[in-house]
């Protein structure tokens, strides 16, 4: 019985050393492993001039910003810190930011000329921006779609047609006129394009609510949500990188944005059979014809009130051959 005991005692003194001599070994090669990796909160990089340690740091904010020349008063600490907050997101999400520059050089090009002739202040292609990242088949849980972002009422009462074959909210040029027409309304409310766009993501009817509340008109001394309290500011941060992208860090050259493609325009009466088939009468195939026409819903049409619409057809094989010829040029 003494001898059965004392094997127990010495195989489990053995089992515990052996136990003990891992955890050693292991506590070594953890402690080598990560005494060799840098610190969390900078990177080392090889250079010419061999190692070197990188810091990450914060966007310097500017002085003085304004929204449709209106000063935000970034002597506020609270205004300030929230501009910072939003800075911090979107220089250190490189590859959308990155993606937004390559795309805001087309869709700016079509936003900013229906802006300019409805007297709507330029700064608001930054709030399109915002809303959809200039991903037109973008929904939102809400429902909401387009690069505008309009839920399906709000679309119809501002003259915008939305059924199971057309939805215009798709429709970019229709839509930023759309929008130009409750931005307009908007102002005729508030008198200031800051409430404008807050009003814009929260509401006419949420602000309002607040503004009894809280008895203030002024953007920056309201008490809103998460979402509306964070909108302005990420406008404003959008702004100030796609305005001047090598300040904070972005460099992209005019070769490396997406191209402008030349279209043609051409009229539909009546019903369409198949899309494909007018597709592949245009010389294009079915694909190309919805990414220009993502407005049209179905596969046909069969417009029972025969309305007139007008389609883009794209000048690929044109712009094909541009792009061609200038590459040759650069050999």
């Amino acid at each position: 019985m003494e001898d059965k005991n004392s094997f127990k005692n010495n195989s489990n003194l053995s089992k515990v050393l052996v136990f003990l001599s891992i955890i050693a070994f292991s506590v070594i090669i953890g402690g080598l492993f990560f005494s060799s990796r840098p610190a969390v909160n900078n990177r080392m990089v090889e250079t010419s001039a061999g190692p070197q340690e990188i810091f990450f740091t914060a966007a310097v904010l500017p002085e003085k910003l304004d929204f449709a020349d209106e000063a935000v008063p970034l002597e506020n600490f609270d205004v300030r810190e929230s501009l910072d907050r939003e800075m911090l997101i979107v220089t250190n999400f490189h590859s959308q930011e990155l993606l937004y520059l390559k795309k805001t050089n087309r869709y700016f090009s079509i936003i900013e000329p229906i802006l300019k002739k409805n007297d709507i202040p330029d700064d608001f292609k930054f709030l399109a921006l915002a809303e959809s990242g200039f991903f037109d088949k973008i929904v939102s849980p809400a429902g909401a779609v387009g690069i505008w972002q309009f839920m399906k009422d709000a679309a119809i009462q501002y003259g915008l047609e939305v059924n199971e074959e057309v939805d215009e909210r798709y429709h970019i040029e229709k839509a930023t006129e759309a929008a130009c027409k409750y931005l307009r309304h908007s102002f005729e409310i508030y008198k200031s394009w800051t409430m404008v766009a807050a009003s814009y993501n929260a509401g006419i009817t949420g602000m309002n609510r607040q503004i009894d509340v809280q008895d203030s008109r002024n953007y920056y001394d309201l008490l809103l949500n998460e979402e509306t309290s964070r909108y302005m500011f990420r406008i404003l941060s959008l702004k100030l990188v796609i305005s001047d992208p090598e300040k904070y860090g972005f460099k992209i050259s005019d070769d490396e944005k997406y191209p402008i493609i030349p279209f043609k325009e051409v009229k539909v009466a009546g019903s369409v059979k198949s899309f494909t088939e007018f597709a592949r009468a245009n010389n294009i195939n079915y694909k190309l014809f919805k990414q220009f026409n993502p407005w049209l819903r179905q596969p046909n049409l069969k417009n029972p009130k025969g309305k007139i619409y007008t389609v883009k057809i794209p000048e690929v094989g044109k712009y094909r051959k541009f792009v061609f010829a200038e590459s040759s040029d650069l050999q």
